[in-house]
C-alpha cells in the first residue's frame, strides 16, 4: 500500500494495520542507536506472535520481543546492548534453550541483502562469509528454508564468476532479503512521509525501501516547507512510509542524534532484570503491558530525568552524562 497524503497515524493503529502475526519484519537503527523502541513495545502490547525478525546490529528491541515470545525465527549478525550487555540476555536464552530458530550473518553481509531488496533484485553476489563458518554451519537446516515460504529455499548459493569461470574466483550468491515490514525511527517526518535521518543512517534507507510497508515513528512531526528547504538532507520520498507516528523519546532507552542521549541508568539495570526469567517478565508488565501507549510509557520516568538526556546545543550528545 502507498499513500501521498495523510500518513500520520496512531501507534496502535498502525501497528495493527501493518503488522500481522508471522510476518516478515525488519528493524532500523543500529545497536545502540536510533532505535524504534516505541514501536516494538506496541508489537508486544499487541501479542503479535510468530514474527521472522531481523536487523543488522539489533539490542534491546530485538531481546524484548524475543523475550515476549513474539518471535519465531531470528535472522540476525548481533544482538547486544554495547557497553551495557555484551550479548542480549533474551536472545541469548532463546537460542540456547531451542525456543527460537536463528541464522547468522556477519554484520557486512545483511546491509548488502537489505541494499538488494530496495534495488528489486533476487539475490546480490559477495565475497563475504567465503572461508567461515557462517557459511558452513547453518544454524536454520536446509529442510526449513525450503519449508517456510517466508524464508528463501537456501540461505546462499557458491558459484563461480561466470566471467570468469574455473579460475576459483568463486563468490557467494546471498537472496535478497524479502520483507513485509520495516519499521524505522527518524528526526523529522511530514505527515504526507517524507523523512530526515541525522546522523548514523544505518540500514534503514535500504530497508524502507526494499519493505512491503514501512512503519516510521518520528521525533517531531514537522510541515512539508520544512523539509523542502533543505531538500538533499531528506531520507525518504513520500511515496514510501505507509503510516507515520510521531513518537518523542521513541528510541528511547538509546540515543538519538541531534535530541537525546543514551539512558546509561536504564540500560545498566535492564543488563540485571534481562538475566532472570521473573523479573524480567515483571519488566514487561510494568514498562509494556502494563502501559496503554508511548506516552504513559515516558510517564515512568521523571520530567527531570528525561530532560537529563537531552543533547547540549553544539555538542549532539550530554557531555557530563553518567554512562556506566
Amino acid at each position: 500500500m502507498m499513500k501521498t497524503s495523510g500518513k500520520k497515524m496512531n501507534m496502535s493503529d498502525a501497528v495493527r494495520e501493518y503488522v500481522k502475526d508471522g510476518d516478515h519484519i525488519v528493524f532500523g537503527g543500529f545497536v545502540t542507536s536510533r532505535k524504534p523502541m516505541a514501536v516494538a513495545h506496541e508489537i508486544i502490547r499487541q501479542r503479535k506472535k510468530n514474527l521472522i525478525l531481523e536487523s543488522s546490529g539489533g539490542s534491546m528491541d530485538g531481546d524484548l520481543l524475543i523475550g515476549a515470545g513474539c518471535v519465531e525465527i531470528l535472522l540476525e549478525s548481533y544482538m547486544a546492548n554495547s557497553g551495557y550487555t555484551p550479548v542480549c540476555r533474551r536472545f541469548k536464552k532463546a537460542v540456547q534453550e531451542n525456543e527460537i530458530l536463528y541464522d547468522d550473518y556477519t554484520l557486512d553481509v545483511q546491509p548488502m541483502q537489505y541494499h538488494a531488496a530496495a534495488l528489486g533484485l533476487p539475490y546480490i553476489p559477495v565475497k563475504n562469509m567465503l572461508g567461515s563458518d557462517l557459511v558452513y554451519k547453518q544454524g536454520i537446516s536446509e529442510e526449513e528454508y525450503r519449508r517456510n515460504p517466508k524464508l528463501p529455499n537456501k540461505k546462499y548459493i557458491i558459484q563461480d564468476n561466470p566471467f570468469n569461470p574455473g579460475k576459483g574466483d568463486q563468490y557467494l550468491l546471498l537472496p535478497a532479503a524479502v520483507l513485509d515490514v520495516a519499521v524505522i525511527h527518524v528526526q523529522y517526518a511530514s505527515a504526507d512521509g517524507t523523512c530526515r535521518i541525522e546522523g548514523l543512517k544505518a540500514v534503514d534507507v535500504d530497508i524502507a525501501m526494499g519493505a512491503t510497508h514501512c512503519i516510521v515513528s518520528c521525533e517531531q512531526i514537522v510541515s512539508p516547507d520544512f523539509l523542502e528547504r533543505d531538500p538533499w538532507n531528506n531520507d525518504l520520498p513520500k511515496l514510501v512510509p505507509d503510516a507515520i507516528v510521531e513518537a518523542p523519546y521513541g528510541a528511547h532507552p538509546f540515543q538519538c542524534a541531534n535530541f537525546y542521549d543514551y539512558d546509561g541508568m536504564f540500560l545498566r539495570e535492564y543488563d540485571k532484570i534481562s538475566a532472570d526469567d521473573e523479573a524480567f517478565a515483571r519488566f514487561l508488565d510494568e514498562y509494556i503491558y502494563g502501559t496503554k501507549d508511548h506516552s504513559e510509557y515516558l510517564n515512568k520516568f521523571s520530567a527531570a530525568h528525561l530532560a537529563s538526556l537531552r543533547v547540549k546545543q553544539g555538542f549532539g550528545y550530554v557531555p557530563d552524562l553518567k554512562r556506566k
